[in-house]
């Protein structure tokens, strides 16, 4: 029996793809082998003790893994609410804040749809208005690098922005934004403004959730990842008015954080000396590393209230990258960004990682 054979080609398929999305590039960072010393993605240098390892493994074992976690982590959003002190209405808790990140652009974004980012920003952010076709409005920077809050306002008060995003501190700068400065952004916007707060821990600013209740237009974004060291666990969250967190959630694929998550990260929440210990040893990090690289003739370094610093040197970054890592140290090139061009981001690392990267670096230079 002759079986037909389609008059389909792998091309075809291909088409039936949204152009906004063949026109993106996988997100990938990228770790080359034989790496000794990773600092490149802003993570914490600290895993977990042993021994609250040791606890959540004998946890997990009682867990059904034939049932389905709940749509939100019920558990996690009332830890989360006591230690931001909102109820557990206004949180929503994701898969990272990455997952929720597209969540928005689900809800509040069409083709055409006004939007208005800062620049340089998180990239994922740009990359959402893309695939959702926005028609995106976005304000480059002062000359240090810190966002221009006048270029805001009147961006989004021409645009009519039914989007605009905040980061601070930001990645990839590590400057922060005052409080005012946020509140004078919300207060302009007709629309949505989300203030993605991913290193508050490490900021000397007052968090935007205290405009949360003036300015029922904010939503501050959160994430387990950077200060709490649960970034191979995927835990993000957001807080925002009731009403608006409700509508949020039709947008949302339910059962996106399992039962391990939720319980690793209600185990870290249960110890907030810890949490506050490992800031503290990162800032202490980061300013080491900040303060030897001022030291340094050819270097020139962006003030940062991150656990993260960016520098330049006259050396091409691409170049500098490459023979870091020849040495085991791995940073980031930030020259994806074009106000960025020539510039690498390294984080706090334990104090032999971070005396391995200035080495290195000193070596290379």
């Amino acid at each position: 029996m002759a079986v037909e054979t389609s008059a389909t080609t792998p091309d075809d398929v291909l088409d039936c793809i949204r152009p906004a999305v063949r026109n993106e590039s996988e997100y990938v960072v990228g770790t080359p082998p034989d790496i000794e010393v990773k600092l490149n993605q802003n993570e914490s240098p600290f895993d977990l003790p042993d021994e609250l390892k040791d606890e959540l493994l004998d946890g997990f074992s009682e867990v059904e893994f034939n049932r389905y976690p709940t749509e939100q982590p019920d558990r996690l959003r009332h830890a989360l609410a006591e230690h931001n002190d909102v109820s557990p209405e206004s949180i929503i808790v994701g898969n990272g804040s990455n997952e929720i990140t597209y969540t928005f652009g689900l809800a509040f974004l069409e083709p055409g749809t006004p939007m208005v980012l800062p620049r340089p920003l998180f990239s994922l952010y740009e990359k959402v208005a893309r695939l959702q076709d926005a028609d995106l409005t976005e304000v480059p920077p002062r000359d240090d690098l810190r966002f221009d809050t006048d270029g805001l306002v009147q961006a989004v008060r021409d645009t009519g922005a039914n989007l605009t995003v905040l980061a601070t501190p930001n990645n990839p700068t590590g400057r922060a934004l005052r409080l005012d400065e946020i509140a004078r952004v919300a207060s302009a916007a007709s629309g949505i403004v989300v203030v993605d707060e991913a290193y508050v821990e490490f900021n000397s600013e007052p968090s935007a959730v205290q405009l949360l209740d003036d300015h029922p237009n904010v939503i501050v974004l959160r994430t387990l990842s950077k200060a709490f060291g649960l970034a191979g666990i995927r835990i993000g969250y957001l807080m925002a008015q009731p009403a608006l967190v409700q509508e949020l959630m039709k947008a949302r694929l339910p059962f996106m954080v399992d039962r391990f998550a939720e319980q690793a990260a209600l185990a870290v929440l249960r110890r907030p000396d810890l949490v506050e210990e490992r800031v503290r040893q990162m800032q202490v990090s980061i300013t080491e590393v900040r303060e030897a690289l001022k030291t340094f003739d050819d270097v020139e370094v962006v003030p940062s209230q991150a656990n993260f610093v960016i520098f330049t040197t006259s050396r091409p970054a691409d170049e500098l990258q490459d023979q870091l890592a020849e040495r085991g140290v791995l940073v980031r090139n930030m020259s994806g960004y074009s106000e960025l061009e020539g510039y690498l981001r390294v984080n706090a690392g334990t104090r032999a990682e971070n005396k391995a990267f200035l080495t290195a670096l000193e070596e290379t230079l």
